[in-house]
């Protein structure tokens, strides 16, 4: 298949080797992986029917079940979406309407191809999908908005709606990545699982080796819209063929080795950020408040890393967007460098403000689709009057991005491409601390570690401190000083990260780093079994 569009770079993306076939059996599991950009997105779009405005298939098949889906009108890509196929996207917050309750957009997605389903029958179905897919108090939170989940929330809701009609093929974009490591393989668990029950197959697109070496059969390698390797998911990750391959490979973050960060010398400087018993509560259903951090307490100094784990819903975002003053907190008090800062953000000052900034988990949101990349990095440069071209150049160098994405607006990139503006927006101004919200969860691994290496670089350079929100624990070994482990709004452990990684003292640490994925070339563990042979998944 190859895919054409009016626009040249939209066409880079796009391109796909005219001799290039792969192939989904029932019940099997694809993986995608490569590079931000590279088409890997893109090309499973293009099996749904849904790329964007300007680009069209210019050759190629796409067969779903023996139908190919180039031919097809929108009426009957509309009967096959849901029934047929099914879609995780990598950004749940453009797949959920902010308008309507989270439990109302699930039910809609049972009731669109079983129309004899009653709104009351939709409603319970949708309770069980939220909640087999590690929703809790699902019936309570089905009645909210997505406005009121945290990211890694919304995304078990698009899973929820993606599996409504146990569709004859899942693709998955992306799916676990704002997910912890439970839930990751709770999830990943539970993808199987319908795969084992339907017969459905799944097309995996992650940058996430570990988790494709355990949840696939074969592997499809893609880099600048073509296919550069394929074969056995075991064959080709323990015995790669071609140099990119070996290079995402190399590239990947492990939890089995630390990172030798040097201790940070302790000086008599005010720390960079001091939370003293922080408490942050939400109102919910009848009057009843729910706590999201309770008595949350900890410090870091110039140069120093800490990390905060946990699973998502356990106060982690709630806990960053107190101390930034976004979400103000019911009790406690937040220090900047020994200054005081109002628990709301209106009361503080604008330097204050700037000392102090954020890398959002979701780029989507967190970028004005209305304004170009150089635009949106340029903008905090030009409030505090010290905007120059040459900067908003620098910055977008150092995330990699060069001159050719300046004019470009977020609908133009990747999720890993705004997620690397959102990072040269957010050291823009030379802040002291910056508070990290799963920063490159959304990368793939090669351009993760070269993002990482740049937030090494900038701390020791500059001093700065960081507070990195991650769920991915090999990352956290590798960027971390200390480790902050959070369940349920409370911190249960903390500590040196070595220490923590080596001797684990709280059974849920353990629990969370047992449920890690590991890179291994191990035969996966699905469960075989026999399908239709007249149901032909995806060609």
């Amino acid at each position: 298949m190859t895919c054409a569009s009016t626009s040249t770079q939209t066409t880079a993306l796009a391109r796909s080797s005219k001799t290039s076939r792969s192939r989904v059996a029932p019940s099997a599991a694809l993986g995608v992986v490569g590079e931000s950009g590279s088409g890997k997105s893109l090309t499973m779009l293009a099996a749904l029917g849904l790329l964007p405005p300007g680009v069209r298939v210019a050759s190629g098949r796409v067969r779903i079940d023996g139908r190919d889906v180039t031919t097809l009108g929108e009426r009957d890509l509309r009967r096959m979406r849901g029934r047929v196929t099914g879609m995780v996207f990598q950004d749940p917050m453009s797949a959920l309407n902010p308008l309507r309750a989270v439990g109302a957009q699930v039910a809609a997605a049972v009731r669109a191809h079983s129309p004899g389903t009653s709104r009351t029958a939709a409603r319970r179905r949708a309770v069980e999908l939220l909640t087999s897919v590690g929703v809790r108090d699902a019936a309570d939170r089905a009645a909210t908005r997505p406005h009121q989940w945290s990211g890694g929330m919304r995304q078990r809701a698009v899973i929820a709606m993606a599996i409504a009609n146990d569709p004859l093929l899942l693709i998955a974009d992306e799916p676990t990545t704002a997910l912890d490591v439970t839930v990751q393989a709770q999830v990943m668990a539970l993808l199987d699982e319908v795969r084992e029950r339907t017969g459905s197959a799944l097309a995996l697109i992650s940058h996430d080796l570990g988790l494709v070496a355990q949840h696939t059969d074969d592997l499809v390698v893609m880099r600048s819209g073509r296919v550069v390797e394929r074969g056995r998911t075991r064959a080709v990750l323990s015995t790669p063929t071609h140099e990119y391959t070996r290079r995402l490979l190399a590239a990947a973050p492990s939890t089995r080795t630390g990172a030798g960060r040097p201790a940070v010398v302790e000086t008599a400087e005010e720390p960079a950020l001091e939370v003293t018993d922080l408490v942050v509560e939400y109102p919910g259903r009848r009057g009843r408040r729910t706590r999201a951090v309770d008595g949350v307490s900890l410090r870091i100094r110039a140069g120093e890393t800490v990390a905060v784990v946990g699973e998502s819903g356990c106060g982690k975002s709630s806990l960053l967007r107190a101390i930034l003053g976004l979400t103000p907190a019911s009790a406690g008090t937040v220090r900047f460098e020994g200054r005081s800062a109002s628990p709301d953000i209106a009361g503080r000052s604008a330097e204050l403000r700037s000392r102090a900034q954020v890398v959002f988990q979701d780029p989507s949101s967190a970028l004005d689709p209305r304004m170009s990349v150089a635009r949106s990095v340029g903008e905090p440069l030009k409030i505090r009057r010290a905007f120059t071209s040459t900067r908003v150049r620098t910055l977008l160098d150092g995330v990699g991005l060069d001159a050719s994405f300046d004019d470009r607006l977020p609908t133009r990139l990747s999720g890993g491409q705004r997620q690397r503006v959102g990072i040269a927006r957010a050291l823009a101004l030379d802040p002291a601390i910056v508070l990290l919200d799963e920063p490159v969860s959304a990368l793939d691994v090669s351009i993760q570690a070269q993002v990482l290496d740049l937030l090494g670089t900038l701390q020791r350079e500059q001093r700065l401190a960081y507070l990195f929100v991650s769920h991915d624990l090999g990352v956290v070994r590798g960027i971390a000083d200390r480790v902050v482990v959070m369940q349920a709004g409370r911190i249960v452990e903390e500590g040196p990260t070595e220490r923590v990684f080596a001797e684990p003292r709280h059974p849920y640490t353990r629990t969370l780093l047992d449920a890690i994925p590991h890179l291994s070339t191990e035969p996966t563990s699905l469960s075989p079994f026999s399908a239709s042979p007249t149901r032909k998944a995806l060609t």
